[in-house]
């Protein structure tokens, strides 16, 4: 196993950026939201996260009070342009995770989905930035891919990728 590197850790983030994965998971799906029907709700936001309408109340407080939220009261809320901005980049981060992801020829869109939600909390902005273009890549050259593709072995779900995944060539 590789060591980290000195110093390593999470840095903190400045007062009005999205700080923990929960705040990204809450901003990426006000921002779904507010992109497919101008506007969301608590209980848009409760259903879609499968969390108690009182627990979004108090994160969209937060959301809110850190700038990211223009909420009024009864009607919903949208997001302010530092809400759109780092909410745009959430989902624009969940998508390339995503496509990698399919490109890797994972059709199973509930694993997809589970794994991407497991990785993109964690991912540096220099791994994403080469998944992006890896996914171009592959894109522009679907032969090369298809190659790769077959000479990959597959793993099914459930199993241990290091114990039950055969060797590639």
């Amino acid at each position: 196993m590789v060591a980290p590197p000195p110093g390593h850790g999470k840095p903190g983030r400045p007062r009005g950026e999205v700080s923990t994965p929960s705040q990204e998971d809450y901003l990426e799906v006000i921002c779904r939201l507010v992109e497919a029907k101008g506007y969301a709700r608590v209980s848009d936001i409760a259903d879609a996260l499968q969390i108690s309408q009182p627990s979004v109340s108090k994160m969209i407080r937060r959301l809110n009070q850190d700038g990211l939220l223009e909420v009024e009261r009864y009607r919903g809320f949208t997001l302010t342009a530092k809400g759109r901005e780092q909410g745009g980049l959430l989902v624009r981060r969940h998508s390339i995770l995503e496509r990698f992801l399919k490109n890797l020829g994972m059709t199973d869109r509930a694993v997809v989905w589970r794994d991407v939600e497991g990785i993109e909390h964690f991912v540096s902005p220099v791994t994403l930035a080469r998944l992006q273009a890896l996914n171009g890549f592959i894109e522009a050259h679907p032969d090369w891919w298809q190659r790769f593709l077959a000479a990959c072995p597959m793993v099914e779900e459930g199993a241990h990728p290091v114990e039950d995944a055969p060797q590639a060539p």
